[in-house]
C-alpha cells in the first residue's frame, strides 16, 4: 500500500466531481425525449414480430393451397395477388360492411394485394396501418373532388411515357404493374383493369428522346413498379440508357422491396449490378412493413452496388406520430435503407382522406431534429403544381420559412 498524496487526493474528487456532472448530463439528455422512451418499445416493429407473421404465412399458404417454395417465388405471389373479397375474407376478418365497401369501391378503383403483405395485417384490426394502406374504403371516393395530377402538366409535349418537370431528369413510366395497388396511390386513376406493359416500341420512343435532350442527366423509370418489369426488359433497357453518354443515373421507383421482397432475386441484383449507378427509391410507411424478408432484399440489393432510399408518405392514422415516424426512420437505417423524402399526401381524387395538416408535419420533423440521428430525418416536401413540382418545407426556426397551407 501507498500514501495517496494531496495531488492524488485532489485529482480524484475533481473526477468524482465529472462523473456526478456527466450522469447528471445524461439524466438531463434522457429526459429530453422521454415521451419517446417510454413507448418506444411498445411500437410495432416487422424485426420482432417474426413469429406472427410465420403463423400469418402459412394461414394464408392453406387458403391460397400453395407451398413454403411457393411463397419464396416473386412469380407465384405476383400470380396469387388477392382482389377477390371472398378470398380475402378466409384471410382476415372483414364485417359485412367492410365487405360491401370494398366491392362498392372496387368497382371505381382496382385493388390488388400480394400474399407478402396480407401476411403482415393485424387479421382482427380494422384500423391495422397496414390494412389501411392495401384493403378499399368507401372514403376512397366519397370526399371531396382532388386536384388535378400535377405530372400531366405539359405531357402533349413529350413522348406518351416521359413526364418532365426539371432541366437534367425526366421520368419514363413503364407499365401500370403492381405488386399492390395502394390506396393512397396519387396514379390510381392511371391503373386501368388490367395489368400493361408498355410495348417496347413506346419505350424506345422515351428512350430515344432521352438520348435526343443531352441536358438530360438523370433518368427515374417507374410505373406502376419498375420491378414489375422482367429481368430481360430491365437489362435492355439500362443497358439502352447506358450506351448515351450525357446519362449519368439511372433510378428504379418500386415499392417492391417493402410489399414483396421476394422480387430482389440473386438474378436481378447481378444485372443491376452491370448498371452502376443505380438508385432505387422504395416506400415503407410504418415500422410493422420494416420485416427480415425486407432486410434480406435490402442486403441482396446493396450488395450488388444499389443505393436504396426510402420516399415515405405522410398518411393519416397510418403514420401522423412522431414516434411512429421515428421509430420507423431508424429502423430503415438499421436495414441501409436511407430516409429520404417525407411526402406530403397529394390532394387528388381517391386519396384525399389520407392527409393531415401540414402543421402535422413539420411538428414531425420538429420533433426529429436534434433527437434522432440527422440520416434519420428525410426531408419534408409538399407538391405544388404552380412551383412545378416539390418544394421543402420546415418547421420554423429551422433552415428556412414554413410554407403555408392555402386549403
Amino acid at each position: 500500500m501507498f500514501n495517496k498524496t494531496r495531488a492524488d487526493q485532489k485529482n480524484l474528487k475533481i473526477a468524482d466531481e465529472s462523473a456526478s456532472e456527466s450522469r447528471k448530463q445524461v439524466s438531463g439528455l434522457r429526459s429530453l425525449d422521454s415521451e419517446y422512451l417510454d413507448i418506444r418499445d411498445s411500437i410495432p416493429t416487422g424485426l420482432k414480430l417474426v413469429r406472427e407473421y410465420e403463423e400469418a404465412r402459412e394461414r394464408i399458404l392453406k387458403v391460397l393451397r400453395g407451398t413454403r417454395e411457393d411463397w419464396d417465388s416473386y412469380r407465384w405471389q405476383l400470380k396469387n395477388r388477392v382482389s377477390d373479397v371472398e378470398v380475402l375474407k378466409g384471410i382476415i376478418h372483414l364485417s359485412e360492411n367492410e365487405i360491401r365497401e370494398i366491392e362498392v369501391t372496387g368497382r371505381q378503383y382496382r385493388w390488388s394485394v400480394s400474399p407478402y403483405y396480407l401476411s403482415l395485417m393485424d387479421p382482427e384490426d380494422s384500423n391495422c396501418p397496414i390494412r389501411l394502406q392495401a384493403i378499399p374504403s368507401i372514403k376512397e371516393y366519397m370526399g371531396e373532388p382532388g386536384l388535378d395530377y400535377p405530372m400531366n402538366a405539359d405531357r402533349q409535349l413529350y413522348p406518351p411515357l416521359v413526364a418532365r418537370l426539371y432541366p437534367d431528369r425526366l421520368i419514363i413510366k413503364l407499365t401500370n404493374m403492381c405488386s399492390m395497388f395502394c390506396r393512397h396511390c396519387q396514379r390510381k386513376r392511371d391503373i386501368d383493369s388490367r395489368d400493361l406493359i408498355h410495348p417496347m416500341n413506346r419505350i424506345q420512343e422515351a428512350i430515344d428522346y432521352v438520348r435526343e435532350n443531352d441536358e438530360v442527366r438523370d433518368v427515374l423509370l417507374t410505373g406502376g413498379d419498375a420491378l414489375a418489369l422482367s429481368d430481360d426488359q430491365l437489362d435492355y433497357i439500362l443497358t439502352e440508357l447506358g450506351n448515351i453518354s450525357h446519362v449519368e443515373i439511372k433510378r428504379l421507383g418500386s415499392r417492391m422491396p417493402c410489399v414483396m421482397p421476394q422480387r430482389i432475386t440473386p438474378e436481378l441484383c447481378e444485372i443491376l449490378s452491370k448498371h452502376d449507378p443505380v438508385y432505387l427509391n422504395t416506400q415503407f410507411n410504418h415500422p410493422r412493413e420494416v420485416t427480415v424478408e425486407a432486410q434480406r432484399a435490402v442486403d441482396m440489393l446493396t450488395r450488388s452496388g444499389v443505393v436504396v432510399r426510402d420516399q415515405t408518405v405522410l398518411l393519416k392514422r397510418i403514420n401522423d406520430d412522431p414516434h411512429v415516424m421515428k421509430k420507423l426512420m431508424q429502423e430503415l437505417l438499421k436495414i441501409k435503407v436511407a430516409p429520404y423524402y417525407l411526402f406530403d399526401c397529394k390532394k387528388v381524387d381517391g386519396i384525399r382522406h389520407f392527409g393531415v395538416p401540414l402543421d402535422v408535419g413539420l411538428n414531425i420533423i420538429k420533433k426529429m431534429r436534434g433527437f434522432t440521428s440527422g440520416m434519420a430525418v428525410p426531408t419534408f416536401i409538399k407538391h405544388v403544381p404552380d412551383a412545378r413540382g416539390k418544394v421543402p418545407i420546415y418547421p420554423r426556426n429551422q433552415y428556412g420559412p414554413v410554407f403555408e397551407d392555402s386549403d
